[in-house]
């Protein structure tokens, strides 16, 4: 007798206008009873670089938990985007403003009349570092010149709005293109740094109303080349923020990713509050600003998923 339990899962491309591109996410709406194992297992099987899973929460809109193939981790911007244009396309959530449960704790979220989705994001975090451009180099398969170039005047950083990556700019998008990643060791790197994973940038976009380029790997955490990626982008505009880039910093911004990898999407960036930073000889104070993230999403496969239940007597003992 077949006791599995039916799912609905979908997979809705985050950052993009149109099915097959942006980033991919797996979307669970209902994971009401679902353990971490089973959740993991279900990550594994859509192998999506993350999949949100959506619980009731008496308190907030839902609570939201999301999983790797490889591992939970403790936020998502892309599948957070792709889990609310759904809500919203499917008359759960109204436009407006509401509020998600992560386990990095309560962020705010909005959905405006046109289908955008907006998240908030946790306090942000920049430091400074000194990096080894040979080794930066050697690791990402860039020109250590094209790292040093720029990096004289916007330094590389471990940035987080949530999760913490090591920005790294790159001078042109010729450069960054050229990327060979030794996949071994960009881990070891971001390792290194307490980071999930290297995002490398460049101010050399493609579409003239763009901010930058991007593209990230995050080995470590199961995802080689991430597609675009919510919270590396709000780490990179607190990062913006903190290092003085602008002469006047724009409040919105619009950061290309995915281009490399035939998966193009746009993230859009807002920074808000102080233009200053919180000490003037530490350029690694954000100030006081708030950092949301924000984009379209479509959703690619609309599905159900049979579960197993979940079942101890598997566990092996010695």
């Amino acid at each position: 007798m077949d006791d599995s339990d039916t799912r609905r899962t979908l997979l809705v491309d985050a950052f993009a206008d149109e099915p097959l591109a942006g980033n991919a996410a797996g979307v669970v709406p209902d994971a009401d009873g679902l353990d971490a194992e089973r959740m993991g297992k279900i990550a594994r099987e859509l192998n999506a670089s993350e999949t949100a899973f959506l619980f009731p929460d008496d308190e907030v809109d839902r609570r939201i938990r999301y999983f790797t193939p490889a591992q939970e981790v403790d936020l998502c911007g892309h599948a957070t985007i792709a889990s609310l244009v759904h809500l919203h396309d499917e008359g759960e959530l109204d436009a407006g403003e509401g509020r998600l449960r992560t386990n990095a704790g309560v962020i705010d979220v909005e959905v405006t009349d046109e289908g955008v989705a907006w998240m908030g994001t946790g306090e942000p975090s920049v430091e400074v570092v000194d990096l080894d451009y040979e080794r930066v180099g050697a690791a990402l398969g860039i020109d250590p010149a094209a790292m040093q170039d720029v990096g004289a005047d916007v330094p590389a950083a471990v940035a987080t709005v949530g999760l913490p990556f090591l920005i790294v700019p790159v001078n042109f998008l010729e450069r960054l293109g050229e990327a060979e990643p030794d996949m071994d060791a960009v881990e070891e790197l971001a390792a290194e740094y307490g980071a999930t994973g290297v995002y490398a940038f460049t101010f050399d976009a493609l579409d003239a109303a763009s901010t930058l380029h991007a593209r990230m790997w995050a080995p470590g955490a199961g995802v080689p080349e991430d597609p675009v990626t919510g919270t590396a982008s709000g780490a990179c505009g607190a990062y913006l923020h903190a290092v003085d880039a602008f002469d006047d910093p724009p409040r919105e911004m619009q950061f290309e990713q995915g281009h490399f990898v035939d998966r193009p999407g746009v993230v859009r960036v807002a920074v808000e509050g102080s233009e200053e930073p919180r000490s003037s000889d530490n350029r690694s104070e954000t100030g006081d600003v708030d950092v949301r993230i924000g984009g379209r999403a479509v959703t690619a496969l609309d599905g159900s998923l049979a579960v197993p239940p979940a079942d101890d007597d598997d566990i092996l003992e010695a």
